[in-house]
This record gives structure tokens, C-alpha cells and sequence, in this order.
């Protein structure tokens, strides 16, 4: 039995490994076993075996409303950390056994000396020691080693993570906050079993009445057990068969034996005596000594500790052709996905690759089974969590209790002090007042006062220690809960992916309708249908939702917007699912580490480092902050100035107020914030409109101002915030008349767009100008509103983040790399009509918002604003120019218009006039 321990651990870390290859397949190739096979050496052990822990008790017992002391013989046994109590230390059967594992212990000071009590959920038991040493000592012993049976019988789960399965080694008592406790021989140990019993008052007051049938077993085999032994010994069974010769005759060691079930035997007896008694204590549960089995003579022995290692080797075998198995199933899997896949690029017929569509919606169901089952786990350890966090702040009350108990006798014992050092400074007054007597007394009672000051410091040591354990062990928990919850967000981002491709091959198969036969084709439309037709509300009915694209994100807007035309339903479908995959599987990696770093932003100010963070994007938690700041910087905020406008508006009726009324409805439609006509934000959003078109009469209102000031709303939420917002976006981000009658500098910014097409992306170009496509019958909304209504609302309030603190210079960067970035599928188009119709929808293409963001900062660079004034000077010039000798023309047709009109009216009366 023994010879088993050095490798046990080793199994046991292969099961464990094998529970994780089961739960994760596709991981398998990635272990490799054979280093570690190499390295195990079934050897035996050779540390030191540990003393027993045993000794005689008084445990409290009730009886109705009488309690007695009785007198009992304790044995702890390690393998199951159970503290088993008999009668006397010549019984065979326990009366009972307590469970240590969950248990927890306290001593009080008023129960009296040597009392402390074992806590477990059904009981409480209170024993007591012969001294405070002793008392001390049992509670040390017991915590340590429950400590450790605990480290080597993990309580969490084998299959979550490798992080969070790591047992607690190392974790023993050596960090404790008690000193080790010297062992009391007197009253601990196995040489307290060969001392007589402590006596009683009665000699029925030690019987267990409870246990009539255990007490007549023991006593019928103390009876035949002395009446074979030789002599009057006075004990049963003897500990000397299982004793080492000391190695100094005038120091006795404890011998390394099972307390409980024997004293001393006579060296006379008969070997098949000693056979039997040594059978019964190995087959008792209780591990042996390796020392003295190794030195047993009898051939049984040594054929008993063999058939051990063949059984235990036996198991080891068994365990890796389980492995070999597991590995085979891993390998047959990885065929059968490498077959499936050959089928579907090699069938001939729609048929064969609709039923490969089937094995994949199947193989999603898996997966969504799997995913159920995690939640599951993972609300199981929110319990747990919850049980030890309620079982701390217990813990917590308990200790703050005893500090204020504690300071409340340190004052007593200073107010006595000082009274005795005022009455002693006086010794004739003290002499008159106080007798030897009553400074006796008060010395007495100061002693006990610092007794008990001991007393509770040693307490509030112990159940620190224990707090500290707890702590431990509620951190274990923590870091098991964020593994799991980092296990179901890579779940959730494959199923994402596996619905992503299974709705990209619907749409192939939708292009392929025609040439389909009329079955197959209505299959398509009705697996189409089924995709697009998503409820949330009776998924959040079932309590679980298996879809983790949700129907709004955080500001309003549909992840998957309502459109007429099915296919642009798919492609939203699949753009917004990709872009939840890429969210899930970044959480960790990206957005974490940037929302760590904005958290630790503390007062803005204007710096790279915030320029670099504002980039990469604000969370949704500091957006708003940001946004203030960024207005604040470039606009003052006129005391009164908004409600000033707001009083004109409603004296004097704005000329441009009819079409603000018109554009209303048509705002962000795909917001269910603006979507009804009783929106909250619709009135707010009017009256910004109207307040700004009196601000500056000069623009007044143009197209496209609605949707500037709803984005501003929806994420300044006051409407006088998101005015000046507006104020900042059009007088100092855009040009000048960027939004006048003329547009004329909107104009500009399209040639000067033109021009950097041209030098960043020349292939790009140079298509469109072979198929004659005029790029700014697109770009030139973007530019216009910023992109609103163009791009995702995840990357459009990023475009925003960084074009509200760097100006328009940030569009340029966006426009550009949205063409760089589908760059290579619209080279592959060679028709005019087919590139203007990938271009009406080729922004819901985007799927990932940081591969955009890295083309538009890294890969466009340099950009400097200086050549940016330059080309919008330029193309000025020469569009005023233009404009200029339109005028003329225009003019003089004009006049030429004005001095043939008369002349054609003589003539067309004369015409009449002939007709008459």
C-alpha cells in the first residue's frame, strides 16, 4: 500500500488530463505524454512516515438536560480526515467518528481551560484536553492535516482549466500564524495507550448508551483477546510488532502504529496470532509504515505489498489504453471533418451539399448543448461563491466581536493600573485605605485579566489563520469562475462563426436559386426565411439565449437592420454575427487591456498618449465624458445662450422649421430611439435643430444637420450638450460653407478625396476610371454626414471617437481605408453597373472594426493636414473659377435670351394673325 504513494499523484494529474481531452477533442494533438511517461519511476516511497495523531479526550455529553464529561480514546484517520472516538484504546469498532473536511474549530476562553469545540454542519462537539498545551495541540494537528487532506483530494472540477485545476501545493502549515505546538507524551500519541484509562466518578458514567451494541462487541473482544494472551499485561493488542529499535536506548520514540486497535502483545505469541492481528490492521484503512514492512521476515508480507503494486500497475495500464482510446476517437474525428470537407468541395450535386448544410445546423446543436451545460457549471459555482462569501463575513463579525471585546478589557486592566498607581503614590493613604487583602485580590484579578488578554491574542491567531485559508479558497473560486467565463465567451464566438458560415452559405445557395430545381429551391427560401425570422423576447422568456447577438446595442441602433431587400438582410445578418465574434474573441486580449487603461486615465488633457487612446476607441462607459471634454475645449458654453433661442424659436416661426419637420422622420430609422414618431429623443432633437438654425442663420438648416445632432443625442443624452456639439462639429471641425446653399466646400473635398485615391490606392483608380465610376456619388454623404447611416454603429462611434478631437483629416483616413479594405473584390468586378451596386452596400462588408482602424492610422501614413489645406486651396481656386465663368455664360445667355424675346413674340403674332 505504501509503495504506491510516490506515484499517485501522477495518475491522478492523468485522469485529470484525460477528463480535459474528453471535454476539449479538438486539443488533443497539442499534449504530448511521452516525456512525462519517461520521467515516472515507480519507486517507493522513502520519506519519513508522520506520527499518529491519537489520545484520550473528555467529549461533552447530553443527555436530556444532563451533561457529563466522559472519557474517550481519539484517533485521526488521514485518509478519510475523519477524528474517530472510542471508549477506551483496546476497542476495536468505533462509538463514532467526526467529518473534518468541512468542519470548523474554536476555543473560548469562558468554557474553561483546555475546552474547544469542532463545528460541523450537523454537530457540535466539545471536548476537552488536560492543559491549555494540549488543547493547542490537538487544534494545531487537526488544522494542519485537514489542510492537507484537502490539497491532495482537490474539491474543484477537473475539466474547466489547467489554470484554475492546479492544486493547492505548497499551501501547508508553514505559513500559519500559530508556532508549532510541542508534542504533550503525556496525554498525546500512541504512549498514552499504553497508560491506563482516565477513571471516572462511575463506572457506568463512561458507557455510551447510544451505542449498546458497539460497546458489547468491544467488550466481548476484549474478553477473548486476554484470554489468549500470556500474562498479565494488561492491554489486548501490542504495539511492539510495528516498533523500530530506538536508536538512542535512553530516548523512546512513538511507535508508527493505528491507535485504537491494540496495546501491548506479548513477544510469546503464537505467529498465527500475530498474522491475524497484523491482516486486521492493514485491512482497517489505516496506511502502514514502509520502514517496517520493508523489514518484515514473513514471505506474505512481501507477497501482499507486490500484489499491491500489480493492482495499482494494473490500473496505470488501464488508464492509458483509455488514453490510446480517447486519442484514437480524437484522430477518427479529425478524418471524418477532413472527409466531410472533400465531399462538399467535390459533390457534383445541390443535394449532397444541402445535407452536408444539415451536419453542420447539427454539429451547431452540439455546440449549443455544450454551452448550456457551462452556464449550468458556472451558476453552480455562483453558489458556492455566494456560501463562502456569506461564510467569511461571518468570520469577519466573529473577529471585529472579539477586537472590541478585547480593547474593552484593555481599558478596564488601564483604568485599574492607574488607579493602583495613584493610591500607591501615596503611601499613607494607601496604608489607611487599602489592606494587604484587597491588593492581593486586585493583583489576582490583574493576573487573570493578562491570562485572558493571552488567551484571546491566541484565539484571534487561530481565526485569522483560518480567515487567511478561507480567503484562499474563495480566490481558487474567482479564478475558476473567470476561466469558465473565458471558456463560454470562445464558445459563444465559434457559435457565432458557425452561424456566420452557415448564413454565407445560404446566400450562395440564394444566388444559385434559378438553376435549382423547384424542391430544392423552396428548401432555400424556407432555411433563408427560418434565419432571418430571430425573436428575442421568446428567447429571453426560455431564460437562455442561445443567440448572443442581441437586437440593439447599447445606443438604439438594430444590429441587424429591417431592410426591403433579402439579401441585404442576410448580409447584415452575417456582418453583425462576425462582428460579435470578433468582439467575444478580442474581450480578453484587446478591449480588457484598453478599458484597464482608460479606467486609470484619471483628469484629461490633451497628450499623444490620449490621442493614441481615443483611436483605438472609448468605451461606452467613458464616451460620453470624453465627448464633453472634446466640445467643452473648442466651445464656450454662453450662459442661457440655448434657452435664449429657444424662446425665439417659439416667438418667430423659422423659415427652415417646414423642412426640419420633413427630415424628422427620416432620421436613423434603424434607431428605435427616432424610429416612432412618440420618440422621447424626437422632440429634444427638434428643438436642437431649430435652436442652431437661429444660431446661425447663415446655414439655417441643410440636410443632414438631423443626423449630426441625433448622434450627438444618443450619446450626450442633454440636448443643450449635444447643441454645442453640433456648434463644434460645423463652425470649427468642417470649412467654412460646407454646409451653405452652394456646398461649395463639400465640392472641394470630393476632388481633393479623388486625389488621394489616386496616390494611396492607384490600382483602385485606375479601375474606376477604365469603367467610368464616379467615386463622390458615394463619398460624398459620407463626407457630408460622417458617415452616418453608412457604416455599423460599433465602428461609426469609433470613426466619431477620433473625428470630434481631430477634425476632418480623420474622414479622409476612414473613406480611404473602407476602399483599401474591399480593395481586392472590387478589382475582381468588371462591369460598371455591377461595381455601382457593390458599392451601394459594400460598407456592411466590414466585419472587423480594428483591421479598419489599423489601415486608417498605420498603413495610410503619412497624412499631414498641412498638404490636406493645400489641395482643398487648390481645388477651390479652380472649382470658384469654374463656377465663375458658368456665371458668365449664364449671363450672357441670359442677355441673349432678353434681346431675342421680342423679335420671336412680333413673329409669332404675326403668325396668328396669319392664321386669322
Amino acid at each position: 500500500m505504501t509503495e504506491t504513494r510516490s506515484w499517485r499523484p501522477w495518475l491522478g494529474t492523468l485522469k485529470a488530463r484525460e477528463c480535459f481531452l474528453y471535454a476539449r477533442p479538438e486539443l488533443i494533438p497539442s499534449f504530448s505524454f511521452a516525456a512525462e511517461l519517461e520521467n515516472v519511476q515507480l519507486k517507493p516511497s522513502r520519506e519519513t512516515p508522520r506520527k499518529k495523531l491519537c489520545g484520550y479526550l473528555n467529549k461533552l455529553g447530553i443527555k436530556g438536560p444532563i451533561k457529563t464529561w466522559k472519557s474517550r480514546w481519539f484517533f485521526y484517520d488521514e485518509n478519510k480526515c475523519h477524528l474517530l472516538y472510542y471508549r477506551t484504546a483496546q476497542d476495536i469498532n468505533p462509538l463514532g467518528s467526526i467529518d473534518l473536511s468541512s468542519a470548523s474549530f474554536d476555543c473560548k476562553v469562558e468554557n474553561g481551560e483546555g475546552v474547544f469545540e469542532i463545528r460541523t454542519p450537523s454537530r457540535v462537539f466539545t471536548l476537552k484536553a488536560i492543559s491549555k498545551q494540549a488543547m493547542m495541540y490537538w487544534l494545531q494537528q487537526l488544522q494542519m492535516r485537514r489542510w492537507e487532506f484537502c490539497n491532495a483530494q482537490s474539491r474543484f472540477p477537473v475539466g474547466s482549466s489547467q489554470l484554475v485545476n492546479e492544486p493547492l501545493a505548497g499551501r501547508t502549515s508553514s505559513e500559519d500564524f500559530l508556532p508549532p505546538v510541542k508534542t504533550p507524551t503525556e496525554a498525546v500519541g500512541l504512549k498514552a495507550a499504553s497508560l491506563p484509562a482516565p477513571q471516572t466518578s462511575t463506572a457506568l458514567q463512561n458507557i455510551s448508551l447510544k451505542h449498546p451494541w458497539t460497546e458489547l462487541q468491544n467488550t466481548v473482544y476484549n474478553i477473548c483477546g486476554s484470554k489468549q494472551l500470556w500474562g498479565n499485561s494488561g492491554n489486548v493488542f501490542s504495539f511492539s510488532e510495528f516498533q523500530e529499535p530506538p536508536e538512542n536506548p535512553d530516548e523512546e520514540q512513538e511507535p508508527e502504529v493505528e491507535a485504537g486497535c491494540g496495546t501491548t502483545e506479548d513477544r510469546r505469541m503464537e505467529p498465527g496470532m500475530n498474522w491475524v492481528r497484523k491482516a486486521r490492521w492493514m485491512n482497517s484503512g489505516f496506511p502502514g509504515l514502509p520502514e517496517e514492512l520493508s523489514r518484515e521476515r514473513n514471505p506474505m508480507d512481501k507477497m501482499s505489498v507486490l500484489q499491491q503494486q500489480i493492482l495499482t500497475l494494473t490500473e496505470e495500464v488501464k488508464s492509458q489504453k483509455e488514453l490510446v482510446k480517447l486519442l484514437h476517437k480524437a484522430l477518427e474525428a479529425a478524418q471524418q471533418e477532413k472527409r466531410v470537407s472533400s465531399m462538399y468541395l467535390t459533390a457534383a450535386e445541390d443535394k449532397d451539399r444541402l445535407e452536408l448544410v444539415r451536419h453542420k445546423v447539427r454539429q451547431i446543436a452540439d455546440l449549443t448543448s455544450r454551452l448550456e451545460t457551462l452556464e449550468q457549471e458556472k451558476k453552480e459555482l455562483e453558489q458556492i461563491l455566494t456560501l463562502r462569501d456569506s461564510h467569511i463575513q461571518e468570520l469577519k463579525e466573529h473577529v471585529q466581536l472579539l477586537m472590541e471585546k478585547n480593547h474593552a478589557k484593555q481599558e478596564v486592566i488601564m483604568v485599574l493600573t492607574e488607579q493602583m498607581a495613584r493610591e500607591l503614590s501615596d503611601p499613607l493613604q494607601a496604608a489607611n485605605t487599602i489592606t494587604a487583602e484587597t491588593l492581593y485580590k486586585q493583583q489576582e484579578e490583574i493576573d487573570h485579566l493578562k491570562d485572558d488578554i493571552d488567551a484571546y491574542k491566541t484565539q484571534n491567531q487561530f481565526l485569522n489563520s483560518e480567515i487567511h485559508q478561507v480567503t484562499r479558497l474563495w480566490t481558487s473560486v474567482a479564478e475558476n469562475e473567470k476561466a469558465l467565463l473565458m471558456k463560454c465567451a470562445c464558445l459563444q464566438a465559434r457559435n457565432c462563426q458557425m452561424e456566420s458560415k452557415y448564413l454565407t452559405v445560404l446566400r450562395k445557395l440564394q444566388e444559385a436559386v434559378p438553376g435549382l430545381p423547384s424542391s430544392h429551391a423552396e428548401l432555400v427560401r424556407n432555411l433563408i426565411q427560418e434565419a432571418l425570422q430571430w425573436d428575442v423576447k421568446e428567447e429571453a422568456e426560455e431564460g437562455f439565449n442561445l443567440n448572443p447577438v442581441s437586437e440593439y446595442d447599447e445606443y438604439g441602433f438594430m444590429t441587424v437592420p429591417d431592410y426591403e431587400v433579402e439579401d441585404w438582410k442576410l448580409l447584415a445578418k452575417i456582418q453583425a454575427l462576425e462582428i460579435k465574434s470578433n468582439n467575444l474573441r478580442s474581450q480578453e486580449l484587446v478591449e480588457k487591456p484598453l478599458r484597464d487603461r482608460w479606467n486609470s486615465v484619471g483628469e484629461l488633457s490633451p497628450s499623444a498618449e490620449l490621442k493614441n487612446l481615443i483611436r483605438s476607441g472609448i468605451p461606452v462607459e467613458h464616451r460620453q465624458r470624453v465627448w464633453r471634454w472634446i466640445v467643452s475645449r473648442h466651445c464656450s458654453h454662453l450662459p442661457d445662450h440655448y434657452q435664449r433661442l429657444l424662446r425665439q424659436s417659439k416667438s418667430t416661426e423659422q423659415p427652415a422649421s417646414r423642412q426640419i419637420e420633413l427630415d424628422l422622420p427620416r432620421t436613423l430609422t434603424n434607431n428605435k430611439h427616432f424610429s416612432s414618431p412618440t420618440s422621447q429623443l424626437i422632440p429634444k432633437l427638434r428643438r436642437v435643430l431649430l435652436a442652431f438654425s437661429w444660431h446661425n442663420p447663415a446655414i439655417g438648416y441643410c440636410q443632414g444637420l438631423n443626423r449630426l445632432a441625433a448622434v450627438a443625442l444618443l450619446v450626450l443624452e442633454d440636448e443643450e450638450s449635444a447643441f454645442w456639439c453640433l456648434v463644434h462639429i460645423v463652425e470649427n471641425l468642417m470649412p467654412a460653407d460646407y454646409y451653405s446653399d452652394t456646398l461649395i466646400t463639400s465640392q472641394v473635398d470630393q476632388r481633393v478625396f479623388k486625389d488621394f485615391l489616386s496616390e494611396k490606392l492607384p490600382r483602385l483608380m485606375a479601375h474606376f476610371e477604365q469603367y467610368r465610376i464616379d467615386v463622390s456619388l458615394i463619398t460624398f454623404n459620407w463626407f457630408l454626414v460622417a458617415f452616418v447611416d453608412s457604416l455599423v454603429s460599433d465602428i461609426l462611434l469609433r470613426v466619431w471617437d477620433a473625428f470630434l478631437y481631430e477634425g476632418t483629416k480623420v474622414i479622409f483616413r476612414y473613406a480611404l481605408a473602407i476602399f483599401k479594405y474591399n480593395e481586392e473584390e472590387i478589382l475582381r468586378i468588371h462591369d460598371s453597373v455591377e461595381i455601382y451596386q457593390y458599392l451601394r452596400f459594400f460598407t456592411r462588408m466590414i466585419m472587423d472594426g480594428r483591421k479598419l482602424m489599423n489601415i486608417a492610422f498605420n498603413d495610410l501614413n503619412p497624412f499631414p493636414m498641412k498638404l490636406l489645406r493645400n489641395r482643398r486651396s487648390m481645388h477651390r481656386e479652380e472649382l470658384e473659377a469654374e463656377l465663375c465663368e458658368l456665371e458668365q455664360i449664364k449671363a450672357a445667355y441670359v442677355k441673349e435670351r432678353a434681346e431675342q424675346g421680342p423679335q420671336d413674340l412680333k413673329e409669332v403674332v404675326s403668325e396668328e394673325e396669319e392664321e386669322i
